[in-house]
């Protein structure tokens, strides 16, 4: 593992290194796209981190870094390993949808954006394949200021870039700095949006009608089973 890719979760364990995202979105992608393989072996994770198509950057990972990656994201809650009865090989799991309370339309977004870089809420649409299906350019916007409104923020709304006429969106996993640099990188120089006011607020009442109706359900279930031995 190169000190340069884990130096961002060095310096703040709240942010992944480049490679951590990698390994994240390829769970993500694969979960939806190949679920009869879910969850994924070492080496079929490490063949998704390295594929030609539908990645920016490519990337050219050995199992051992995959490894040393996972090892880490166990260790921060984000991904789980499963060895099954039988199986010759343990098995990963993301954990992305408990971590930071998402729908598979929201991680769908946010997947795309840890595998694709910048992209406007058209070029999500219509990359997303059978990842999620938006039924329109509103939802996949909708489903982006959701991720912004979080707290912390998990994605930023960027500058609409000279020439350009919709904005591009990035994601924040590895911190405002590596976005800046991705966004310079890829020629679209400009300030990020900063995150709306009373956002945080918003997020959390929206987080407490989620825990209040799963506390609801988890209820009505014990009611059931109790029953059962009336």
């Amino acid at each position: 593992m190169s000190t340069d890719a884990s130096a961002a979760s060095n310096d703040n364990p709240n942010l992944l290194d480049p490679f951590e995202i990698r390994v994240l979105a390829v769970l993500a992608e694969k979960e939806a796209l190949t679920p009869d393989s879910y969850p994924l072996s070492l080496n079929a994770l490490t063949n998704g981190c390295n594929q030609l198509s539908s990645r920016d950057p490519v990337m050219a990972l050995s199992e051992d870094t995959v490894y040393d990656v996972l090892q880490r994201l166990m260790q921060r809650k984000f991904v789980n390993g499963i060895t099954q009865a039988g199986a010759r090989v343990a098995k990963y799991e993301h954990r992305m949808r408990i971590k930071w309370s998402l729908e598979q339309d929201k991680l769908a977004i946010l997947a795309i954006l840890m595998l694709r870089g910048l992209q406007t809420a058209g070029e999500i649409r219509s990359r997303s394949g059978r990842v999620h299906e938006f039924k329109s350019v509103a939802e996949v916007e909708s489903g982006l200021q959701f991720l912004i409104d979080k707290y912390p923020p998990l994605v930023a709304k960027l500058a609409v870039a000279p020439g350009a006429k919709e904005p591009r969106y990035g994601h924040l996993l590895g911190g405002a700095e590596a976005l800046a640099q991705i966004e310079t990188a890829a020629g679209y120089a400009g300030a990020v949006s900063a995150p709306q006011q009373g956002s945080r607020v918003a997020q959390l009442e929206q987080e407490v009608l989620q825990l209040r109706s799963d506390f609801d359900g988890l209820a009505a279930q014990f009611e059931a089973f109790r029953k059962q031995f009336e």
